[in-house]
Formats: C-alpha cells, sequence, structure tokens
C-alpha cells in the first residue's frame, strides 16, 4: 500500500469512531508516522524504551516474553488493533515484552509527545484516545484471564472463533505457545476437535 492508501485507510479508521472536520482530517495526513517493517523485523524489543504505540494497519505483530531461556507467545496484533504496551505511559519506562513482525507489517506509529500537542489543539481526541486505550487494555486484560480461566483447548476455540485468521498465517508452535501448550500438545487437541471432541 501507498502512504495516500494508508493514511486514507487511517482516516476511514478514525471516522468511524468519530465524524472528522475537514482540518483535523489535513493535521492527522500532515502527522501520520507511517512505519514499514519486514518479515521477522523487531518493532519493540524487552528492555527498549516504551515511548510508542502502533496501529496496524497491514500485517501482523507477535508479542512475547522470554522466560526460562524460552519464548512465551502473549498476544497478536493484527490490522487496526493497537499494540500498546502496559508500562508506555510511565516516564522512562521500559518493556518487559517484545514485538516482531510475523509477516511484512505497515504501522501507524503514535508517539506520546505528539499525541499531547495534538489534544491541545483538539480537546475532543484525548476522550477518544483514553476510549481507545481502554478498549485495548480490556482486550489484554481478558486475554490474560483467559490463561487462569479456560483449559488450553478452551483458549483454542475461542481462537478458532473470534480470530480465524490467525491460524492461517501463524505457525502453528507460536498459536501452542499462546494457548498455554506444546506444539505436540497443539496437535492432540486439533485432532480432538476434528474428531468431534471425542
Amino acid at each position: 500500500m501507498t502512504d495516500v492508501e494508508i493514511s486514507d485507510r487511517f482516516i476511514d479508521y478514525f471516522s468511524r469512531i468519530t465524524p472528522l472536520s475537514a482540518e483535523e482530517e489535513a493535521v492527522f495526513r500532515d502527522t501520520l508516522s507511517i512505519r514499514r517493517f519486514g518479515k521477522n523485523e523487531f518493532v519493540l524489543r524487552d528492555g527498549d524504551l516504551a515511548i510508542s504505540s502502533f496501529l496496524v494497519m497491514e500485517g501482523c505483530l507477535r508479542e512475547f516474553v522470554v522466560k526460562d531461556g524460552e519464548e512465551v507467545t502473549t498476544n497478536f496484533y493484527t490490522e487496526e488493533q493497537w499494540a500498546i504496551s502496559m508500562n508506555n505511559f510511565t516516564p522512562g519506562s521500559r518493556s518487559i515484552h517484545n514485538w516482531v513482525c510475523m509477516e511484512d507489517s505497515v504501522l501507524i506509529e503514535g508517539d506520546e509527545e505528539e499525541a499531547i500537542e495534538f489534544f491541545k489543539k483538539f480537546p475532543r481526541f484525548e476522550t477518544i484516545s483514553r476510549h481507545i486505550m481502554e478498549v485495548s487494555f480490556a482486550e489484554q486484560k481478558a486475554a490474560l484471564a483467559s490463561y487462569y480461566t479456560d483449559s488450553p483447548e478452551e483458549r483454542y476455540l475461542k481462537l478458532q472463533r473470534e480470530r480465524p485468521e490467525l491460524l492461517q498465517k501463524i505457525p502453528q508452535y507460536h498459536i501452542a505457545s499462546y494457548i498455554g501448550v506444546k506444539p505436540e500438545s497443539l496437535s492432540r487437541i486439533r485432532k480432538r476437535i476434528a474428531l468431534g471432541g471425542d
């Protein structure tokens, strides 16, 4: 996608949240920070300063932490989802996770300092931004709660039901890590589901 197409999609994304004035749309287009990343390229590494959030316009990010030398997948971000670090808004805080592109990806980068200046000019967007972040945090909280309340098979079924596109584009060993099992256990779960739960 060209930068113009990305800008158009971003304007469409925000227009579905709230109607934009011509001035607001012009400022959005002028200030958009479009970032392009290749497959397997890192957007954020554990220990980096957590100063930006990203809206995925195209592609997919995988979030993971390293535990006992092994990568543990904790989330996936796909089109029109915000990748927001949970410790993003504490000055000087550093990331506790990694974001890596599972395929070529196009992201809109949101910078906290630029956002503050934008809110001064258009105060109503501070409320809209807060709402977007609350929704994003609620999604992350629900995913985390699922680890404590759902079995791996229930988590897989939920993924199959709510985000089937991930099962087509993400390697099975990352899916296994995400639901909290080894790849061979995922194979058994998939076989059991295919056979109707027998």
